[in-house]
């Protein structure tokens, strides 16, 4: 319980793990080889940067609001190329008083944001100290577009003409139009990698609805229960799928197999197998429906109410 004289204060935000900073990401910080080992950040990594810090301040500014704090030990990396603009509402708090208006903290935002791109692009934090030579060795790394797109950003503060983040947003429409493509590709990667754990898990609640049936110990009284009727073949089914063995005797060990056997049991197909016991003394012939079929049944069965002798 805090004491009625503390006066801590204290900004609550999501937490993002395994984030990194931008600092911490391209400028060694809080690395004892800082500085030693620094690549140039490619020109469109560069450019995923600020189309997203470009949206996020969008946001802001249509809110008439200002970010006010735009610095790469303020920016997280929280995965491939994404960032999330981070410690925006201290600077509002903690000088609540400040004079300047708005308008002039939206453009000094822009600002901001030059210098942020700019010591990236450099691979060094202190390269604003010398604004020139920080320019000269930008305009050597990366393409005219992106430079001159910096250099408007740096100049945020003149009143040579009107600067907003709308208009920085439409001179680089291009790049937006690339980062959105980039985006629909990895949107294209995440649906097929979460319909490929979709399917993972039908077939692991097939396996565990056979595990729930096959050789159960005892159900309702009877120890014969898993070995009678339909459950019997079920048994004959698990030993099609996983116990397989060759001409010398040799178990079967193969994936592809399994998961076709799965697959064509989740689906229910009219295809026929032929099932031998153990002792060769059984066969059905039976088709993936009627499998699947017996199994639901049996499974059903397990979950209804054991009926007790009084």
């Amino acid at each position: 319980m805090r004491k009625r004289s503390d006066r801590s204060l204290i900004f609550v935000t999501d937490y993002h793990p395994l984030s990194k900073t931008l600092a911490e990401q391209h400028l060694g910080a809080g690395n004892r080889f800082q500085g030693r080992h620094n690549t140039h950040i490619p020109e469109q990594v560069l450019w995923g940067y600020m189309t997203q810090i470009a949206n996020g301040l969008k946001a802001i500014h249509s809110n008439g609001l200002a970010a006010r704090i735009l610095d790469p030990s303020k920016v997280l990396v929280t995965g491939k190329n994404r960032i999330r603009l981070n410690a925006c509402a201290i600077m509002d708090v903690v000088q609540y008083d400040t004079q300047r208006s708005i308008a002039e903290l939206q453009r000094q935002d822009l600002v901001n944001f030059g210098q942020l791109i700019v010591t990236l692009g450099a691979n060094t934090p202190s390269v604003m100290h010398n604004p020139t030579k920080a320019m000269e060795h930008f305009t050597r790394a990366y393409s005219p577009q992106l430079k001159n797109s910096v250099f408007w950003l740096l100049n945020g503060l003149q009143k040579d003409q009107d600067r907003n983040i709308d208009i920085f947003i439409t001179g680089i429409s291009s790049q937006l139009m690339s980062t959105f493509d980039s985006a629909l590709h990895l949107d294209d990667e995440l649906t097929s990698d979460l319909s490929r754990e979709l399917e993972n898990g039908r077939l692991v609640r097939l396996v565990t609805k056979l595990n729930f049936v096959n050789e159960r110990p005892e159900y309702e009284h009877d120890r014969q229960w898993s070995e009678n009727g339909e459950r019997y073949f079920l048994k004959m089914f698990r030993d099609y799928v996983f116990h397989q063995v060759d001409a010398q005797g040799d178990p079967v060990v193969d994936l592809g197999h399994v998961l076709s056997c799965l697959n064509k049991l989740d689906a229910g197909t009219d295809e026929k197998i032929t099932l031998v016991s153990r002792d060769e003394q059984s066969c059905f012939v039976v088709s993936y429906k009627d499998i699947k079929k017996a199994l639901e049944s049996s499974f059903q069965a397990l979950l209804k109410p054991t009926r007790r002798l009084h």
